[in-house]
This record gives C-alpha cells, structure tokens and sequence, in this order.
C-alpha cells in the first residue's frame, strides 16, 4: 500500500502486519493489523475523526497518545474509543461519533 505512512524515520521502527479490511462509517477500508486505527484511517485519507460537541467544528488526529478527546468513535458499538491507541483487527466496525457517543441495542 503506497497511501503515505512513514515509511523511513531516523529513530523510530514501523513493523507492518498483515492487511486487514475493516468498515468506516459502512465503507470497506485496509490497515495493517495492530496500527492504530487512527492511522490507517489517516492513511485512507480520512481527516476528521469528529466534531467537538458544541460547535460542531472538525477534530482530526492530534495527540496520537490517547489524551484529549479529538480522536473519539465507536467501535464495533463501543462510544468513546480512543482510536488513535486502539490497535486495528480484521472485521472492526469504526463509525464517526456524534456528540458523547451512544451504547448500541446489540452489544
């Protein structure tokens, strides 16, 4: 997949694992298992992950480490998963969160 990830740094290692499908917002994406979903989001060219609560202004990847809230979906009908520190499976179902997020009727 040539989709713009860092391939090459001067510190740090990025191990790729297998190709996974996964579904955003009921589309067929690929990552590599174990990357944060986050970024084969980013990869995909997804760029907003949400909008904040009040005034619905777009929120995109920003701390990467699971601090702030900018980063915020449901997964596989979990609200509230920080996705830039949930680790990408084959078969997850990541879908834009609106407002604090909402549990679903079938999980």
């Amino acid at each position: 997949m040539d989709d713009g990830r860092i391939k090459h740094h001067p510190i740090l290692e990025f191990k790729e694992g297998r190709v996974v499908r996964f579904t955003f917002d009921g589309k067929e994406l690929e990552g590599y298992e174990g990357e944060p979903i986050a970024c084969a989001l980013h990869a995909a060219g997804v760029r907003v992950l949400r909008e904040s609560p009040e005034l619905k202004r777009p929120r995109g990847f920003f701390c990467a480490i699971g601090n702030c809230s900018s980063c915020l979906m449901t997964v596989d009908g979990r609200p509230n998963v920080r996705v830039c520190v949930e680790r990408l499976r084959e078969g997850m179902n990541v879908i834009t969160q609106k407002g604090k997020g909402v549990l679903l009727a079938d999980n």
